[in-house]
């Protein structure tokens, strides 16, 4: 009877215990959350209740499994002890990793939401997603660490490898030269707010919003819903356009190339009637000149504003699609052609006074001789 009863209580009794504390923590951190409303972090912390009740039940399984008198855990009794011991290091490290998130993500959440400044927002958030990541890479490596040097062989290696941690650490900084500068790089991306989350910027021609960033890469979500992936190193090393950088407001430009007769006064008041309908036009800014002129064409640059990047590219969209359709509809003479055939030529008076020849139209005995001597005006 005993042999049934004492498992019965050592087993059961540790589990009572860790649902029991778990209510009870869930039960303080739901009261506090509901007294102290301006912080999100008792509620957050209501996360952690999971590895909690892990690390507590193993830990008094741990403590209490040599009361069982079974003969399975008197013959087994070193790898229970081995296994309930890994079990309680790694839920260990689970708890803190989980801690650790939930305070960064409060604090987190907080500023954000005192803070109108979406630039700062999304340094804070770039810094706190690296730092999230740094520890929880060194908890996770301690925690292996310890679990390793639970095993008896594994001390050995330790000392053999402490004598030859000069030689070894050369060889591995060498192997891991890249690997060590794109980690350093993003330390120096997060702190040296270089680049941050939810900028837009361009990078090898192509552009596109910085959705992730880690240790040793960065992903930018272009707009086709692609992902390029970068070394963190690119952008410490080479230039790269960044729309975000000193705030969100953009300025953009709308080239056109038009024949020399394109009415610019005409289509400086269309631009402003355009504007005035485009609702992703901020109204800061607006202009319409002739910037350029070729042999047989001009360049007439429109120049907009929006109030961030995605805005500028609709409305550079509009202007360019409503000025053409416009031009084309209402002046097409304006738009860029290929002359093939010989210019008209002036009445007789104004031929005369051009040539000092006789008027072409006032002798009817004109020849295809005479006709030929036509000065080309240079469009045909």
């Amino acid at each position: 009877m005993e042999n049934v009863l004492r498992p019965l209580l050592v087993v059961g009794g540790s589990l009572v215990i860790t649902l029991l504390v778990g209510w009870l923590v869930d039960l303080l951190l739901r009261r506090a959350d509901g007294r102290h409303r301006e912080t999100p972090v008792w509620g957050l912390l209501r996360l952690c209740r999971p590895p909690l009740q892990v690390v507590l039940c193993t830990a008094l399984l741990r403590a209490s499994f040599g009361q069982l008198r079974l003969a399975v855990v008197r013959d087994h009794r070193a790898g229970i002890g081995q296994v309930l011991t890994l079990v309680l290091i790694a839920a260990s490290a689970w708890l803190v990793i989980r801690v650790a998130a939930t305070v960064v993500q409060s604090s987190y959440a907080r500023y954000a939401t005192g803070t109108r400044d979406p630039a700062r927002v999304r340094r804070v958030r770039t810094q706190v997603t690296l730092i999230q990541r740094v520890v929880t890479a060194v908890v996770a490596t301690v925690a292996i660490a310890a679990m390793l040097l639970t095993f008896p062989e594994m001390r050995a290696v330790g000392t053999s490898m402490l004598a030859s941690a000069g030689v070894l650490g050369i060889v591995a900084g060498v192997a891991a030269q890249s690997t060590l500068g794109n980690l350093f790089a993003g330390f120096q991306i997060a702190f040296g707010d270089m680049v941050r989350i939810g900028d837009t910027v361009v990078v090898d021609g192509e552009w596109g919003t910085v959705e992730e960033i880690t240790l040793t890469f960065l992903a930018v979500r272009t707009w086709d819903e692609r992902r390029i992936t970068m070394p963190v190193s690119y952008f410490t090393s080479k230039p790269f356009e960044n729309w975000s950088r000193g705030g969100v407001q953009m300025t953009g430009t709308v080239f056109l190339q038009l024949d020399h007769s394109a009415p610019v006064p005409a289509m400086r008041d269309k631009l402003r009637d355009i504007l005035g309908e485009c609702a992703a036009w901020d109204g800061r800014d607006w202009s319409l000149a002739v910037t350029d002129t070729t042999p047989s064409t001009i360049e007439v640059r429109a120049v907009v504003t929006a109030k961030d990047a995605d805005d500028i590219w609709t409305v550079r969209c509009a202007v360019r699609e409503q000025l053409i359709g416009w031009l084309r509809d209402h002046h097409p003479y304006a738009l860029p052609r290929i002359v093939t055939s010989p210019a008209a030529l002036p009445p007789g008076d104004h031929w005369r006074e051009l040539t000092g020849a006789e008027s072409v139209g006032a002798s009817s005995d004109a020849g295809p001789a005479e006709l030929d001597k036509a000065p080309r005006t240079g469009r045909g």
